[in-house]
């Protein structure tokens, strides 16, 4: 249905037969082709401002497994919100920006060995085409092999704008493909700048910082949505700046579809708001929304946080462009 309350009943199936990468649909939420927001299927880069693209892999997970299935999960609900413009600033985001979903990368679990490499490399086909990445996972060590194609292109020191109940700062052998380490790796190697970095909501132990910056879980709590916004705005500064968005990172609550929920996390309102504050106000280059897991979710509403969160983060980008 669109915003005007009428579903074209000669259309339907946007992400195939759209001819355009503007082009919005009006076909029912429960039906269709399920790209992400609807947005036409296309792997041409050419013109394209931010591609989103799925990685559905899970076999770094440390707990329950499922990742595998978020991007298809997030899609689907993403239909729940591709009728209406964007909310609160009623911004035709696509209207603004030529969106395409990307498709999956194709993942060959018998090779476990390789696959790092091989998200590297799918990123890097992006991100050097010039187009913005915004990544569905799977587990969040996909994010490490993105940030490494990111350095690429912007230059290390990179700040991680990280959203979770878990640092990912674990140290391990150096050799480990593994969901809960690879952000100390990122910030030995200098991929990632700690002292420009801030982790929100996390809620487990770790013995060292390693240099980041944490607002932890009862610090958010205790803080108001304005004052985590300025805390990140003022660590990161304009410095280029990634988004990740552990789906953990919210209350069981609120994403129970997860390998590894905390209780005390960030309800999806703060989530929303926070990401809403910073748009205009960071150097977004990349993104992601991961361990969202279809398996353990409850009437699809981790699907639709993950959903949700991924469309703020295209807002932001959004907002960035027309300043």
């Amino acid at each position: 249905m669109s915003s005007t309350g009428v579903i074209d009943t000669k259309g339907g199936d946007n992400a195939f037969t759209a001819k355009s990468v503007h082009q919005n649909t009006s076909e029912p939420m429960y039906s269709g082709a399920l790209s992400f927001m609807r947005r036409r299927y296309s792997r041409d880069l050419n013109g394209i401002d931010v591609a989103v693209t799925g990685i559905p892999y899970d076999l770094a997970t440390s707990s329950r497994p499922g990742t595998r299935l978020g991007p298809q999960g997030v899609r689907r609900a993403s239909t729940n919100l591709a009728w209406a413009p964007h909310f609160p600033s009623g911004r035709d985001i696509f209207a603004e920006m030529a969106v395409i979903d990307y498709g999956d990368m194709v993942i060959d679990p018998g090779h476990p060995e390789k696959l790092p490499e091989m998200i590297e490399d799918h990123a890097r086909d992006i991100v050097q085409s010039g187009a913005k990445m915004l990544t569905i996972g799977g587990d969040h060590f996909i994010t490490y092999p993105i940030l490494k194609a990111h350095a690429e292109k912007y230059g290390d020191g990179i700040s991680l704008i990280q959203f979770d109940a878990h640092s990912d700062t674990w140290e391990d052998d150096g050799d480990r493909i593994d969901h809960g380490t690879m952000f100390w790796h990122a910030a030995q190697k200098g991929i990632v700048n700690p002292s420009k970095s801030i982790q929100v909501g996390i809620r487990t132990h770790n013995e060292s910082t390693h240099g980041f910056n944490i607002l932890y879980g009862p610090d958010v709590q205790s803080m108001s949505i304005d004052a985590i916004v300025e805390k990140i705005k003022a660590t990161v500064g304009d410095n280029p700046a990634y988004i990740t968005f552990d789906i953990d990172g919210l209350d069981p609550c609120y994403a129970p579809g997860t390998g590894t929920p905390v209780l005390g996390g960030l309800t999806s309102h703060q989530a929303v708001s926070i990401l809403r504050g910073l748009a205009g106000h960071v150097n977004l280059i990349g993104s992601d929304v991961v361990e969202v897991s279809p398996p353990y979710d409850v009437s699809d509403i981790t699907a639709l946080a993950g959903a949700t969160m991924a469309w703020e983060m295209l807002n932001i980008h959004a907002v960035n462009r027309a300043k």
